[in-house]
This record gives C-alpha cells, sequence and structure tokens, in this order.
C-alpha cells in the first residue's frame, strides 16, 4: 500500500486551509494511506491557534513566511523523511473531489515514465473571471486549468482551457509543459533525482522551474483529466499589484535566463532595460533585485 503525503501551505488563511481540510476528509481511501501535513508559514493571524486542534494532520509551523517554495520544501522535506510514496502539494484555497487521489495513483501505475502530475481544475463557484457570462448551472464547471504551456518566445507559462466549460473537451491524459504549483503530485523518486523547489523563486515561476527540471532529468510531466479539484484564483495574493510586479518580473528573468533559447534571453535583457526606465514602481524593483543577485524574498516589503 502507497503512502501519499498531502502538504499544504498556509499563511494567515485558516478559513480556506480548514474549508480545503473538510474536503480532504471526504477522501475515498482504499488503495493508499494518507497523511496530511500543514505547513504554516509564519501566520500572523489566529492560525496556528485553530490548526493545533485540528486532529489527524501533522502542523509543521515555520517561524517567518518561507515563500512557496520554501514553506512548501519543509513538508516535503518532512514527507519524504517519514516514508512517504507520493507527495501531492495542495494550495489551501482549494477543495478536492473524493476520488481525486486514486485517479493520480491510477495514472502513476499507468505511466511509469510519469513523475509529475497534475489534476484538471475548475474555478470554485463565485471565483471565475467572468462569471457574469456563464448559466447558473455551469458554475463550478470552468475550467481554470487543463495543463500548462510555456511560450518561450516571449517567456511565459499559461494554462490550457481557462475559461472554457467542461463538456469532456479536455479528458485524456497526455504531456505538458509544466504541472501547476496549486495541486503538483509527485513520485518520491523524483524528489531523490532532482531535490526540492528552488528557493531563489520565493513566489512564482518555481512549479515551472520544476517541471522543466524533471524533465530534464527524463520524468514526463502529465495532465489527469479525471482527477478534479476547484481553485479560489489568486485569493493568497491577489490579481495585479505590487507583489505579482515585484515576484513576476524578477523571477521571469531568473527563469527565462536559465532555460530559455538565446533570442529569448536577448528579448528579455532588452526588456528589462524598459522597465527600468518606464516600469511600474515594484517592476523596476524586481528588475534591480536581478542583477543584484537578490533572490529568495528579495527586497518585497508589503
Amino acid at each position: 500500500m502507497y503512502q501519499v503525503s498531502i502538504v499544504i501551505l498556509n499563511w494567515n488563511g485558516i478559513k480556506d486551509t480548514l474549508e480545503c481540510l473538510s474536503s480532504i476528509r471526504k477522501l475515498r481511501s482504499t488503495n493508499y494511506k494518507l497523511q496530511v501535513i500543514v505547513v504554516d508559514n509564519g501566520s500572523t493571524d489566529n492560525s496556528r491557534t485553530l490548526l493545533r486542534k485540528e486532529k489527524k494532520i501533522t502542523l509543521l509551523e515555520n517561524k517567518k513566511n518561507l515563500g512557496y517554495a520554501g514553506g512548501n520544501n519543509v513538508g516535503i522535506r518532512y514527507a519524504v523523511e517519514n516514508g512517504a510514496d507520493f507527495i501531492l502539494l495542495l494550495n489551501n484555497d482549494t477543495t478536492v473531489s473524493e476520488s481525486f487521489l486514486n485517479k493520480f495513483l491510477d495514472a502513476a501505475e499507468s505511466h511509469k515514465e510519469g513523475g509529475v502530475f497534475s489534476p484538471k481544475i475548475y474555478f470554485a463557484k463565485g471565483y471565475e473571471y467572468h462569471k457574469e457570462d456563464y448559466h447558473p448551472n455551469e458554475l463550478g464547471k470552468v475550467i481554470w486549468y487543463a495543463g500548462g504551456i510555456i511560450d518561450w518566445k516571449n517567456v511565459l507559462g499559461s494554462n490550457y482551457g481557462v475559461d472554457d466549460v467542461d463538456v469532456g473537451q479536455y479528458h485524456v491524459i497526455r504531456k505538458i509543459d509544466f504541472a501547476t504549483g496549486a495541486c503538483v503530485f509527485l513520485r518520491r523518486e523524483v524528489i531523490e533525482t532532482i531535490g526540492y523547489l528552488n528557493e531563489r523563486y520565493f513566489l512564482y515561476l518555481e512549479d515551472v522551474d520544476y517541471s522543466i527540471r524533471a524533465r530534464q532529468a527524463g520524468w514526463k510531466i502529465l495532465f489527469v483529466p479525471d482527477s478534479h479539484i476547484w481553485h479560489k484564483v489568486s485569493q493568497s495574493s491577489g490579481i495585479g499589484g505590487a507583489l505579482n510586479d515585484y515576484y513576476i518580473t524578477r523571477n521571469r528573468l531568473l527563469f527565462g535566463l536559465t532555460y530559455a533559447p538565446i533570442r529569448s534571453k536577448i528579448a528579455l535583457l532588452r526588456e528589462s532595460i524598459k522597465l527600468l526606465l518606464a516600469g511600474r514602481p515594484w517592476q523596476k524593483k524586481g528588475v534591480i533585485d536581478f542583477y543584484k543577485q537578490s533572490f529568495g524574498k528579495g527586497s518585497f516589503s508589503q
């Protein structure tokens, strides 16, 4: 019987985390042993007090916010040290279907070449980008992610299927460019081969970086359409704003200049100069910190 460890990162998001845990309790676990690890990432609200009262979880408490990469690495290390065969990283602002883990395990059994897996992710009801455009019966069936693709020319990652109502058009297990960090299912062997999330990113693009490293090591990244979750999109950081400007600007330079083709690298360097001259304040700081090699949390202070 496999041991599966779910790692959930909490940072001042206790309401979402408790809802996520509630959905996990409804899982049908017939062919695996489940361990649920909640990593509190230096919360300053009442998260820790409430999480300490939760039963059937392992709570790991970080003294400060280590970002998505650093916080999840704490949970991954604990899972590996305690015998996990598979590790699932799951955003706290998600809820899951009762069979989503079984579907991942089925895919892992039938696709031994797959090392990193992601599910079909729907917008949680009411969190759709254009919810007024849908019939009420379609809410909860609107796709946010049906696999990730990288546009190497522009060094941008995007999701297949965004805003599509699911009518079965994304129904085949297939190779994808990257697995989204909102929900990523990992073989233990992948971690043993390529290590942990790159903490230089802190937040954003560490999931794409990890997928690229896994592919370079010979693993396939697979989309598993029969595994379903729902995502309260952008609850932790919001869409746009200073945080996005800073980390996406800095980390896109880090990612692109590590992996992109030479023409794209040149274009990124030119773009960084334009941002220094005419970008928004936190875009400028992101560029400066990239050239200063100030990674991790960097200089972001909001």
